[in-house]
């Protein structure tokens, strides 16, 4: 996947050199990225657990956390890059890390011996038995049924935070590259913290409880602070997801078995992209309508609910899941 999508961006790179443009071929790209990204994604997280020894999960999903949000990092250097230099080189940055990223995945040696029993090629019943396993553990299905609301509502916020940023004069686009990196800096943290000090296994679900309504409260009013305000909100909302990200990505991974690992994260994936669809499709239609500061209130109104309607609701089958030493 990583020497593809090095291929495309290097296409990418010398269309934009020579001047052509075609909304249609870059949307065709667009589309084979995502596709590519999906497949990645879950590869990536069904793997990721078998390279981690048992009972450092939680450290091992720390340093994930310390490491995965310096690409976002990125943003203040990307805006700049792309405001005095163009789009073209950022292609070229991408297609050059692909293909690093690739060569160094290619040193990665172990054996998958649940992959070589199942033999059975991917079909719509390999699908269906994916969906049959989170519907028989209520705990996952229900995990998986909230972050379908919770990407609805949380990419409806993230899609319309540039617009709005761009639609204030005393905003702009450099401000939201401010936000971003203040945003990445509270990840850091969070991470390094999560490495040296384990959460309490009893408290994690109600901690991630209180994370969910924390984030969906700051995102639902941080357009309506001052803008130093507004980074240091953005700043806690970083700790704050990635504590949520650590105790979710531990324990649902660990908890599930090596042979449904693949087709949970599938499923798992189709309904966060079902969401993530959905939730920028409404952003962009309800802002003929309304204000985007009232759009996003109105988008994590309906998380909250959601987070009460789904997850505290059915706590006690999460509680199992989440509630564990890994």
């Amino acid at each position: 996947m990583d020497f593809i999508s090095a291929g495309i961006f290097l296409l990418f790179f010398l269309i934009a050199q020579s001047g052509y443009f075609s909304y249609s071929l870059y949307l065709a790209l667009a589309i084979l990225i995502g596709c590519i990204d999906s497949i990645y994604i879950v590869a990536h997280v069904s793997f990721f657990p078998m390279l981690v020894s048992k009972g450092y999960f939680s450290k091992a999903y720390s340093v994930s956390n310390l490491l995965s949000p310096l690409t976002v990092a990125m943003t203040p250097a990307v805006t700049l890059t792309y405001k005095h230099l163009g789009i073209s080189p950022l292609f070229l940055f991408n297609a050059f890390s692909f293909l690093f990223a690739a060569i160094c995945e290619m040193q990665i040696k172990i054996d998958e011996s649940h992959v070589k029993k199942d033999v059975e090629p991917f079909s719509f019943r390999v699908f269906k038995n994916g969906y049959s396993y989170i519907k028989s553990e209520k705990g996952l299905l229900i995990i998986t049924v909230y972050f379908f609301i919770k990407t609805l509502t949380s990419f409806g916020v993230s899609t319309l935070l540039i617009p709005y940023c761009k639609s204030v004069p005393t905003l702009g686009v450099m401000a939201y590259s401010y936000v971003a990196a203040v945003n990445v800096a509270g990840r850091l943290v969070a991470g390094w913290l999560q490495y040296k000090f384990k959460y309490p296994a009893k408290k994690k679900f109600s901690i991630a409880l209180f994370v969910y309504i924390a984030i969906s409260v700051i995102d639902g009013g941080v357009l309506y602070t001052p803008f130093a305000v507004m980074l240091v909100l953005f700043f806690i909302e970083g700790m704050l997801g990635a504590t949520s990200y650590n105790i979710r990505l531990s324990t649902t991974q660990s908890y599930v078995p090596e042979e449904y690992r693949g087709r949970f994260n599938g499923c798992f994936q189709m309904f966060s992209n079902t969401g993530m669809i959905i939730g920028i499709l409404l952003a962009g239609a309800l802002t003929k309508f309304c204000s985007i500061r009232l759009i996003i209130a109105g988008m994590m109104l309906l998380c909250i609910i959601g987070t009460f309607a789904v997850m505290y609701k059915g706590r006690h089958y999460v509680k199992p899941i989440y509630n564990r030493d890994v």
